[in-house]
Formats: structure tokens, C-alpha cells, sequence
């Protein structure tokens, strides 16, 4: 359940109107989806975050889109974001994500996670190999 009333028809405020339009020409398809239709209720977050995720998640990059999707599924794992695992596992398999790749990037998340908690319980120091302000 949201924590904001959806608008009703969210498209009558002309900022929203262009976002989502804009939405429809990037993704090339007419679906708009429950994330950009709840921030519909405050047009100017909604403007600065889809521009964000435009230029991160939609412009060419250093990044492959395959890639990109592939990290937001890690990070939307790790802060527990159920609606974003869903929405860039759908977005991934879009982008050619086999069921191969699928399972290997949820051993690694599940493998980081493991080490990471060992890591921090134990206070590991960082090696000055891997620290780039020691090596300067």
C-alpha cells in the first residue's frame, strides 16, 4: 500500500503529462509504471528523479545497459527494495538476461553479502594495496 494518494488521473497536471510522455518515447512502449505514477504527486520530484534515471539508466555510457541493470538488481537486493528487484529483473531479462546469469548474479550478491558481514564483524584492516591514498 502506498504511503501517497496516486493521483487520479495524474496526466491532467501538464509536468506530469511530459514526464510520463518522455517516459513512453525513452522505453519505446506506452507502459507507465506504479514507481513514476506515485511520485506523479509531487511533479517536481518526479521531474528531477526520472531525469536522473534518464541520464543514468537510459543514455549510452562507459556502462552497458545489461550492466546497468545488473547493479541496480544487486543494490535494490541489498536495501531490500522488493518493487525495484521486480521492475530491473524484468528490465534485465529485456536487455538479454539469461536464467544462466540470473542465478550467478544472485550467488554473487549472496556471496558479497557473506563476506562483507565477515568483513565488518571481524574489522578487517584494509590491505595498503587497495587503499589509493596510500599508494600516492
Amino acid at each position: 500500500m502506498s504511503t501517497v494518494a496516486t493521483p487520479a488521473d495524474p496526466e491532467a497536471d501538464p509536468r506530469v503529462k511530459a514526464v510520463f510522455d518522455d517516459i513512453r518515447a525513452t522505453r519505446k512502449t506506452d507502459f507507465v509504471n506504479n514507481l513514476w505514477r506515485a511520485l506523479a504527486f509531487d511533479p517536481a520530484l518526479l521531474e528531477r528523479t526520472w531525469a536522473e534515471v534518464k541520464a543514468l539508466m537510459a543514455t549510452p555510457s562507459a556502462l552497458d545497459p545489461l550492466t546497468k541493470e545488473l547493479v541496480y538488481i544487486a543494490v535494490s537486493i541489498a536495501n531490500g527494495c522488493g518493487y525495484c528487484v521486480h521492475s530491473h529483473t524484468a528490465a534485465a531479462r529485456a536487455k538479454g538476461m539469461t536464467d544462466a546469469q540470473h542465478a550467478e548474479l544472485l550467488a554473487i550478491v549472496g556471496l558479497a553479502a557473506k563476506t562483507n558481514h565477515l568483513a565488518t564483524g571481524l574489522q578487517v584492516a584494509v590491505d595498503p594495496q587497495f587503499d589509493r591514498s596510500a599508494s600516492r
